[in-house]
């Protein structure tokens, strides 16, 4: 089973450190949609984020690991036209 098919809508998207980075929208091509509640703040507010598949570590239940901490782990969120947010 691939992983994409192990990723839960509403999941929570925590850091290797298990900090909270976002949650599951859903998953879209090779990259988890956040939420917009999770987009963070000023110019980042308001619209969804996301993280590539690459960065996923493991699938548990209704998390989904990152292998980086949560603080650089957001440093990778992508806007929706794959820029680096």
């Amino acid at each position: 089973m691939a992983i994409a098919d192990q990723i839960k809508e509403h999941a929570e998207v925590i850091g290797a450190d298990g900090v909270h980075v976002g949650t599951v929208d859903h998953v879209e091509g090779d990259r988890i949609k956040l939420t917009k509640k999770d987009s963070g703040e000023g110019s980042h507010e308001g619209h969804h984020h996301y993280i590539s598949l690459g960065l996923v570590a493991e699938v548990e239940g209704d998390k989904v690991r990152l292998s980086a901490n949560g603080d650089v782990a957001v440093t990778f969120e992508e806007e929706e036209d794959g820029k680096t947010a």
